[in-house]
This record gives structure tokens, C-alpha cells and sequence, in this order.
């Protein structure tokens, strides 16, 4: 059976390009050897990414070795969970701009981010296309 989104639909595509997903297929699905749970699709913001890399965790570097890329302002990716409600968490406690939480594309979430976020969060930082 397909995973579905956050919508109730089946799970839409992320990126095929840079090919995101924890199994780099290009959908944020859910697998039992990711801990971090890249399930939540989000196009990156010059915000998002200063502040990933201030958390340690550098988006903007490539790193082939993981077959990673590296991310640029624009770019759709599987975030992890954890970090995209740490930044949402930030802009509430630390006053920082709305930009710092990237939006959410609603049709490439993973249905299993609502164990963790109301619908209703994830709709307010929808991607507007």
C-alpha cells in the first residue's frame, strides 16, 4: 500500500531534483532506520538553512558521501521532523522571522508528521505555489 500525505491523498513527490527522501527516492516516506524522520516536505528559505547550520546541521554544503547535494533558497527537501519544529519553536520563543520555518508542501508531507503537528499548523506554513 502507498504512504499517503497530510491531505489524505497519496504521497506526491518531493524533489527528483536534488533527490530527497531518506532512501533518495524523491518522497518523504517513513522507514524504520531513520531516526530523524525526513518525512516533512519543505522549500528551503535563506532562514531555514542559517539556521539548520547554527543547530549543527549544515543543508548548504554538498556531500557527495551521502549523496547529498547540497541546498539552495527554492530547493523542496525532506526535512527532519525535529528541526522543522525546533525552528517553528524559534520564531514563537526568539522572536525570529516567520522565513526561519520552511514552508510545508502539503500533497509531499508524510500523513505520520500529524503524530506530531496539527493539520492545521502545517496548513498555515503551506507552500503558497
Amino acid at each position: 500500500m502507498s504512504e499517503r500525505n497530510v491531505l489524505g491523498g497519496e504521497l506526491a513527490t518531493c524533489s527528483a531534483d536534488p533527490e530527497t527522501g531518506f532512501a533518495r527516492d524523491g518522497c518523504c516516506r517513513t522507514h524504520p532506520d531513520d531516526r530523524g524522520r525526513h518525512e516533512l516536505c519543505a522549500v528551503m528559505t535563506e532562514d531555514f538553512l542559517a539556521f539548520s547550520s547554527e543547530r549543527g546541521n549544515d543543508l548548504v554544503t554538498p556531500r557527495p558521501e551521502f549523496q547529498f547535494p547540497g541546498l539552495d533558497p527554492g530547493d523542496r527537501w525532506c526535512v527532519c521532523l525535529g528541526r522543522w519544529l525546533e525552528a517553528l519553536e524559534v520564531t514563537r520563543t526568539e522572536r525570529r522571522p516567520e522565513t526561519t520555518v520552511p514552508p510545508v508542501v502539503l500533497e509531499a508531507t508524510n500523513a505520520a508528521v500529524l503524530e506530531s503537528v496539527e493539520l492545521e499548523t502545517l496548513e498555515y506554513h503551506a507552500y503558497d505555489v
